[in-house]
C-alpha cells in the first residue's frame, strides 16, 4: 500500500510540473502577427513584398497576418496578386485603414473586401474603384475605345462583387464603388456591412478582434489575440529602392539626369563619369518605368530632345536647335505617363523646374563647346599656325625656314627673300609648312616699291 501511494504521488507530482511547465512556455512565447504597413501606390515591389511576408507568416504559422493600409490606389496587376496571396492563405488576413485620414481607395478597397477581418480607424473612407484604361489610346472616344472600357468595367464589378459574396460582404456596395466610383466613410462603411468593426488605434482593435471566427475549407476557427506581439516587416535595401524609383517624379527625374549625363559625355568625350552615371540613372528610370502606363509618343519626343541637343554640338543652327529640343522636351514629359489618376502623374511643377535646369545646363555646356571650338590651337602642328619665323634660305617657292627653335622645309605662293621674318599659314601632314611673308615684311616692302617709283 505504502508503494502504490508513493507512486501516485509521484506520477501526480509529474502531472503538475508538466502543466507549469507548458504554462511558463505559454507566457515567455506569447503569439505572434505579423504587421506590414503599405503607404503608397499599389504596385509590383509593394506585391512582392506582401506576397513574401504573407508567405513567411504562413510559413512561421503566426496567429493572424495584419496589412495596414492607406493607398489611393495602384496597378489592377499588383492588385490582384495581394488578394490571391490574402485569398490563398491559411493563417487569417486583417486589413486596417489607418490611421486616422488614412484611405483604401481604388485597388485598396478590393484589397479590404478580400481580407478575413475588415477594420477601420476613424476618419477615414473606403471606395471609389472604378478602373481608368491606361495606355496609348486606352482613353479614346472612339466606339472601340467604349467597348473595351465596358469589358475593363464588368470585369472588374464581377470580380468585386466575387469577393464580397466570399467574405460574406454587401456586394451590391461592391458593385457601386467599381461602376459609379462612390466613397464611403468609416461609420457609414460599418453600417452598410462593408467592413467588420472600427477601432481607434491597434491595441483596440486586437480586442475587438478575439473570438471572432474566419472559415477555412468550410470549417469556422476563431482568433485568438490574447497576449499577442506584433511583428513589423520592414523591406529591405532593394525593395525600398525599387519602391522608390517606381514613383514617376523620381523615375522622370533620373531618366533627365541620364540625358543630360550622356549629352555632356558626348559634346566632352573621355570624361566619362558624366556619360557612367548618366547610364546608370537611365537604366533606373526604365526600371521604375516599367511599373508605370508609359506613352510611346511622350518617350520619342523625349528622344527627339536628345537627339536635338546633340546635334546642336556639331552644328552651327545659333541656339534653334536648343530651342527645339527644349520645346520637344517640354511636350513629351507632358505626356509621358498616360494616366488620369493623380497619384500616376508627373508632378508639373517638377516638369517645369527640371526642363528649365536642363536648358540651363545644355546652354552652359553649349556656351563652352562653341567657345573651345572658336580657339585657336595651341599644340601640335595645328597649333603652329599663325607662329612667325625667320627663312634660313630664300623661297622661290620653296626653302627652309627656322621656327620655335627648329628647321622645316617649307614652301609659299610668293617669293620671299633670305632672312626675311615669315608667319605660317598651315601646317601640311607631311611636315612642311605654307608660310607667307610677315606683315612687317609686306609693310616695309610696299614702302620701298613707293620709294622706287618714280611717278
Amino acid at each position: 500500500m505504502l508503494r502504490r501511494a508513493y507512486i501516485s504521488s509521484l506520477i501526480i507530482l509529474m502531472l503538475i510540473g508538466s502543466v507549469l511547465l507548458l504554462s511558463a512556455d505559454e507566457v515567455s512565447a506569447p503569439g505572434e502577427i505579423r504587421v506590414v504597413r503599405v503607404a503608397g501606390v499599389i504596385n509590383p515591389v509593394l506585391a512582392d513584398f506582401i506576397s513574401e511576408e504573407l508567405s513567411a507568416a504562413n510559413v512561421d504559422n503566426t496567429r493572424a497576418f495584419l496589412i495596414e493600409l492607406d493607398t489611393p490606389g495602384g496597378l489592377d496587376t499588383s492588385m490582384r496578386a495581394i488578394i490571391q496571396q490574402i485569398l490563398g492563405s491559411r493563417i487569417p488576413v486583417i486589413v486596417y485603414v489607418y490611421p486616422s485620414g488614412a484611405r483604401a481607395a481604388s485597388a485598396g478597397a478590393l484589397i479590404t473586401l478580400a481580407a478575413d477581418f475588415a477594420a477601420m480607424a476613424p476618419g477615414t473612407n473606403i471606395g471609389a474603384a472604378h478602373p481608368v484604361a491606361i495606355g496609348p489610346g486606352g482613353s479614346s472616344g472612339n466606339e472601340q475605345g467604349e467597348t473595351m472600357m465596358e469589358k475593363v468595367v464588368n470585369d472588374a464589378v464581377a470580380y468585386a462583387r466575387s469577393l464580397a459574396d466570399q467574405r460574406g460582404r454587401n456586394r451590391d456596395w461592391a458593385e457601386q464603388i467599381v461602376r459609379e466610383s462612390i466613397s464611403t466613410p468609416a461609420q457609414e462603411a460599418l453600417e452598410l456591412k462593408v467592413i467588420d468593426l472600427i477601432a481607434a488605434d491597434e491595441s483596440v482593435l486586437l480586442k475587438k478582434l478575439h473570438g471572432r471566427t474566419y472559415l477555412r475549407n468550410g470549417q469556422a476557427h476563431k482568433l485568438d489575440t490574447r497576449g499577442v506581439v506584433l511583428s513589423y516587416a520592414e523591406m529591405t535595401w532593394k525593395q525600398e529602392v525599387l519602391n522608390t524609383i517606381s514613383n514617376p517624379n523620381v523615375a522622370y527625374m533620373l531618366l533627365m539626369l541620364g540625358m543630360l549625363g550622356i549629352f555632356f559625355e558626348i559634346s566632352q568625350p573621355g570624361v566619362i563619369l558624366p556619360g557612367a552615371i548618366g547610364a546608370l540613372a537611365l537604366l533606373l528610370a526604365f526600371l521604375g518605368f516599367q511599373t508605370l502606363p508609359v506613352n510611346y509618343i511622350g518617350a520619342l519626343l523625349i528622344l527627339l530632345a536628345i537627339i536635338l541637343f546633340i546635334l546642336e554640338v556639331k552644328v552651327v543652327s545659333y541656339g534653334m536647335l536648343t530651342v527645339g529640343g527644349l520645346i520637344a522636351l517640354s511636350f513629351g514629359s507632358l505626356i509621358l505617363v498616360d494616366s488620369p489618376e493623380p497619384y500616376l502623374q508627373i508632378s508639373r511643377a517638377v516638369i517645369a523646374a527640371t526642363v528649365a535646369v536642363c536648358g540651363g545646363f545644355i546652354s552652359l555646356v553649349l556656351i563652352f563647346v562653341v567657345r573651345v571650338q572658336k580657339s585657336r590651337f595651341i599644340s601640335g602642328l595645328e597649333g603652329m599656325v599663325g607662329e612667325h619665323g625667320q627663312a634660313v634660305t630664300a623661297l622661290a617657292p620653296r626653302g627652309r625656314v627656322y621656327v620655335h627653335g627648329e628647321y622645316w622645309d617649307a614652301h609659299s605662293e610668293q617669293p620671299i627673300a633670305e632672312g626675311s621674318e615669315i608667319e605660317i599659314v598651315h601646317a601640311e601632314s607631311n611636315l612642311k609648312l605654307l608660310v607667307r611673308a610677315a606683315d612687317s615684311n609686306l609693310a616695309a616692302s610696299t614702302t620701298k616699291e613707293k620709294e622706287d617709283d618714280p611717278d
